[in-house]
């Protein structure tokens, strides 16, 4: 039967046979003519897994959008405008992983046919491709060995060990003899994966990441060197070359300023047989010891103490080939983006001078637009405001992220709240969509999902999967789309049913999982000192089931019956409330400890201020009693496991419906600590303080909009705020917010014993004002 041309190829058979082992850099090449170049030239682009594309050697887009077993993304970009007349250079350099798990990145799934697809048109969708890639490409492997950062737990295997690529220096110019390198291999309709046929991909869902090109702030000490400080800072600062002698070792150590995600290029002249290393740090650091990942864990304080700490980190080493000029330097710039504060460049010359012509990078992320801005009588928000913005946007690239200097992985706890943290932000709700649709892909047989997606095997955290469920349910209440509820109704139904399933005799959840790796589930529910021999499971796991995840299902309950309704589910709505009402009762008789706090197992008398939260929100715990608990855990914190950073979202809603929100001064404290050791960004908690950078941490970013102002959804779609700001200890506070119906606009300050707001709002958005608030006088401007 004939086939039509699918636009795939891939390193040949023989490299494809002898390079399936090991992660490595494949260039692609084309040379194309144009007498008069088109306007408009749009490129249909994917790769299995990653590609770099560059025209006339600029670097034009990075992609594709990370997909999995079931779907893969491919762009579309329009190069007319880099094109000339004459000859044109397409290059397109692929990361290609093995298939093996552990021998590649964790969240980039790929086939046994790996490889670049490219199709052209000259129009933005033609009938036929103009051009399509095929057997005239020709390919080259880069010399460049990938190796995991960790022998246990290599979550990014992104850092590099690499040597000069002389024969492909000049890959960009039109002039460049490419006949030494070897024709691509061409697949047909049986060669390639099904996930990858052309009909089977799927138009990217979010934008492309933002790209910002920057400098050094300058040199942060100087370890071993010939050279002043000066010559360094000059070379930073201002790109004035830098000579490294004939038989040399320098090490320096250089200031990002804050932390950020960017990739790095290093610019050199001569120096061949010079050995250049640059290790990425998130800061300065104490010895420690390797926790149960296998990663080396410092100890931290003051993240700037360059005196007693010392970097750790991860490295890149590259070998110089002394093909640089001053016209032309030599480049080394890693595949992937890199999580940095602070960078150890060390270079040990041979036998010829090295010139350092530059050291500079270009900051990644995705394009988040702030448009809220609020300010408070606190001056110590304004800069928690600032670490969490910028935690938040170095958390946020193809997907969610939990860490970007150790994981890069998208967990649905962490992702639910960057994703109401984003919504208060900037009401952009596109990278939330695609997150969700990962989520809804990795529905299990047993009706679970992975707790972490894109995910090259199987991460499972029963608990997470109600997150997901709320991530549906904060939708419902900022965009009001009854199509996305819909579309993801059979995989909330399916996660319910996981639980439904596991109810005991008693009618709670049984037993599900415990520590890590012990059992077919991880019970994690926070990072907590008193946790720590359970790797964040409460203790009571080892004795029976948890209370917290039957709350967690009551929880996940209440979302289904409120979404359920919004789609017109009636039936299915009332059904889901009627188990949560039996569901809340069960834990009650059996979950309840003699003091009437809820126990952290019915085969325990351990107590959390977990359980307590969560029996606030979900009804289990009456105000009233909520509220004398809640005082309890606060005030005697070495009785009770404390809430760290991830669990603060629902520690102060549940202080919120207490009314005890005065109480949320001091857990800012956590905070300003932060900022006290110098942090930039939100560390992942207190107790280990693993990752100085974690999505989950940029709680004010919601807190002052969406609480101290009272702007957020009180019915679905935005239609209606409900006027309740939280005052807490606060004189006063004002800022706009962005919401997807447009900024409201909001201003109160405290008179006496009484608080006066200002509000303005779109038209078409309905304000409900909470009467049992005497002491709140609501002007409508």
């Amino acid at each position: 039967m004939a086939v039509s041309p699918l636009g795939w190829i891939g390193p040949n058979r023989e490299e494809g046979r002898t390079g399936t082992d090991r992660a490595r850099i494949v260039h692609f090449r084309k040379v194309m003519e144009f007498e008069t170049p088109p306007e408009h030239l749009f490129l249909e682009l994917s790769a299995d897994s990653r590609y770099k594309l560059y025209v006339n050697g600029i670097f034009r887009e990075e992609g594709p959008q990370k997909g999995d077993n079931q779907t893969r993304y491919f762009d579309t970009l329009d190069i007319g405008a880099s094109l000339v007349p004459g000859k044109n250079v397409i290059v397109a350099s692929v990361l290609i992983y093995p298939e093996a798990h552990r021998r590649g990145n964790h969240s980039l799934f790929r086939t046994d046919s790996p490889g670049l697809y490219l199709k052209g048109y000259r129009e933005k969708k033609g009938e036929s491709p103009d051009f399509i890639a095929d057997g005239t490409w020709k390919m080259r492997t880069a010399p460049v060995e990938f190796y995991a950062e960790s022998d246990r737990f290599a979550p990014l295997y992104i850092f590099e060990r690499a040597r000069c690529d002389n024969e492909s220096r000049g890959m960009h110019s039109p002039g460049y003899d490419d006949s030494p390198w070897q024709s691509a291999r061409v697949y047909t309709f049986f060669d390639l994966a099904g996930v990858l046929h052309p009909v089977n991909l799927q138009p990217r869902m979010t934008p492309f990441q933002r790209r910002r090109v920057g400098s050094f702030k300058g040199i942060k000490c100087i370890r071993k060197s010939a050279r002043d400080r000066s010559s360094w800072e000059s070379l930073l600062t201002s790109e004035c070359p830098l000579e490294i002698p004939p038989g040399s070792e320098e090490i320096v150590e250089i200031d990002g300023e804050v932390e950020r995600t960017a990739y790095l290029s290093l610019a050199m002249a001569g120096g061949g047989g010079a050995r250049v290393t640059i290790l990425t740090s998130e800061c300065y650091a104490y010895e420690g010891e390797m926790n149960p990942d296998g990663f080396l864990m410092p100890r931290k304080g003051d993240r700037t103490d360059h005196v007693k700490g010392t970097l750790y980190g991860f490295t890149d080493s590259y070998e110089v080939g002394g093909a640089g000029t001053g016209e032309e330097a030599e480049l080394y710039e890693p595949y992937w983006f890199r999580t940095f504060r602070y960078i150890r460049l060390s270079v040990v010359t041979g036998d010829e001078p090295l010139i350092l012509k530059s050291f500079r990078f270009r900051e990644t992320g995705y394009p988040l637009d702030r448009g809220t801005k609020v300010e408070t009588s606190d001056p110590s928000m304004e800069k928690i405001w600032d670490i969490s913005e910028r935690s938040l946007r170095c958390c946020m690239h193809d997907t969610y992220e939990d860490c970007p200097f150790y994981e890069q992985l998208q967990y649905s706890m962490d992702s639910r709240n960057q994703i109401l943290y984003t919504y208060a932000l900037s009401a952009d709700d596109r990278l939330a969509r695609q997150c969700m649709e990962d989520f809804r892909r990795s529905v299990r047989a047993d009706g679970m999902i992975n707790c972490s997606y894109p995910s090259y095997e199987p991460n499972l955290i029963p608990g997470f999967a109600v997150y997901y469920i709320g991530m549906i349910h904060d939708h419902m209440m900022y965009f009001g789309d009854r199509e996305l509820v819909e579309h993801h109704e059979p995989a909330v139904l399916s996660v319910l049913q996981f639980f439904r399933s596991r109810l005991t005799g008693q009618g709670i959840v049984g037993k599900l999982g415990g520590p890590n790796l012990e059992g077919p589930f991880w019970s994690f529910i926070d990072w907590t000192k008193e946790w720590n021999e359970t790797i964040g499971a409460p203790g009571a796991t080892r004795n029976g089931p948890l209370t917290m995840e039957s709350l967690l299902f009551l929880l996940g309950l209440q979302y289904g019956a409120d979404l359920m309704k919004f789609i017109g589910q009636n039936d299915l709505s009332a059904r889901f409330g009627e188990e949560a009402e039996r569901l809340r009762e069960n834990i009650r008789i059996h979950c309840t400890g003699e003091s009437g706090m809820l126990r952290d197992g019915p085969e325990t008398e351990e107590y959390s201020q977990h359980c307590q939260v969560f029996g606030v929100l979900t009804g289990t715990l009456h105000p009233q009693e909520g509220k004398g608990f809640l005082r309890e855990t606060l005030i005697h914190k070495e009785k009770f496991a404390q809430c760290s950073v991830a669990m603060m979202f629902y520690l102060f809603r549940a202080l919120e419906l207490c009314g005890l929100y005065g109480e949320t001064d001091r857990l800012w404290d956590i905070w300003r600590d932060m900022i006290g050791k110098n942090l930039t960004t939100c560390e992942e908690d207190p107790v280990t303080s693993r990752s100085d950078c974690h999505g989950w941490g940029a709680l004010i970013l919601w807190e002052l909009p969406s609480a101290v102002l009272g702007i957020r959804p009180s019915a679905p779609g935005y239609g209606e705020i409900g006027v309740n700001p939280r005052f807490g200890n606060l004189e006063w506070a004002r800022g706009t917010v962005r919401t997807p119906r447009g900024p409201v606009k909001a201003a109160w300050k405290r008179a006496g014993d009484k608080y006066e707001l200002e509000l303005s709002v779109p038209r078409d958005m309905k304000v409900r004002v909470d009467g049992t608030r005497p002491e709140v006088k609501i002007t409508l401007l």
